[in-house]
């Protein structure tokens, strides 16, 4: 027999890198410190954050992403390729070196250059610099991900509903959107959020929700539920931490403006979104695992 009849078929997909897990995994364990400490002090009403804030809500919901991403960036190991966790890797790594840029544009409002209380100063300083490590290597583990040898394409098991994807389109868009014009645009569209914010405060949201937007539409692409599980994940974890956030802080927002209630339809709609795909998959594998009903018995 020749080598090449001898040869295993390559597996369909892409396999998953180590470099992926090993990055998701430490970014999900700084997230869940990092995030607690600034929904925490956010609850509680004090401002902490790496940049000077003029309300504590902004950094709350900085933390709320991170905290509400932690679980879902922890599964990432768990799959077998590529596919099914890129719609959570390149949010990913939008995040981690758009929040990078961010600070250093607005570098001069970091608590390691206005100063004040020392613990605040070093969480500045350490949040520089762990983003630079982190935006470095999400960029490194990228570019090795896709020198893994690619088989064959890994066929779509779990379409996603046609009634579905107008809906997502939307969801997606108006994060996409939200994102884009807080970064490029932070004096006009800050202007609309709902309590006060200033430059640091209006890019950072807005990498968030560029990120957001990138997933939800990402999905799309995919069009594949089975492919989407860390995601379905991390979009209903983001939403409750970030209405916990919101609701605690109520009396900080605007709700007398669209902005607050489009805001809050934006945020439920990462809720319904993952937990409808959660339950449709749930469904499917019910349905495919269930064993056949046994033909009826000939008559003599």
């Amino acid at each position: 027999m020749s080598g090449a009849q001898d040869r295993e078929p390559m597996r369909a997909g892409r396999e998953l890198g180590a470099g992926v897990v090993v990055l998701s995994t430490v970014v999900a364990l700084i997230s869940v410190a990092v995030g607690a400490l600034l929904v925490v002090a956010a609850l509680t009403g004090r401002v902490a954050g790496p940049w000077v804030s003029p309300e504590a809500l902004s950094p709350g919901l900085l933390g709320a992403a991170m905290l509400g991403t932690s679980p879902a960036l922890l599964t990432i190991g768990r799959a077998g390729t590529w596919e099914e966790v890129r719609t959570l890797a390149w949010p990913l790594t939008v995040v981690l070196t758009g929040l990078f840029t961010v600070s250093l544009v607005n570098g001069g409002d970091l608590r390691v250059v206005t100063g004040g209380p020392i613990l605040l100063v070093m969480f500045s300083l350490g949040w520089v610099a762990t983003l630079a490590l982190l935006a470095a290597g999400a960029l490194v583990a990228l570019a090795l991900q896709y020198r893994v040898p690619a088989g064959p394409p890994t066929p779509r098991t779990t379409p996603l509903p046609a009634w579905s994807k107008p809906l997502l389109a939307l969801l997606g868009a108006g994060w996409s959107g939200a994102g884009a014009g807080l970064l490029v645009a932070p004096g006009f569209w800050g202007a609309l959020v709902p309590w006060q914010v200033n430059r640091a405060d209006a890019h950072g949201l807005g990498v968030w929700a560029l990120a957001l937007g990138a997933g939800v539409l990402g999905s799309l692409a995919e069009d594949d539920l089975a492919r989407l599980r860390p995601a379905l994940l991390a979009l209903p974890g983001v939403s409750l931490a970030a209405g916990v956030v919101l609701a605690v802080r109520a009396p900080d927002v605007d709700w007398s403006s669209g902005a607050a209630w489009c805001l809050a339809g934006l945020v439920a709609g990462l809720l319904v979104t993952g937990v409808s795909g959660h339950l449709l998959l749930t469904r499917h594998r019910a349905t495919a695992s269930a064993p056949a009903s046994p033909s009826a018995p000939l008559s003599g």
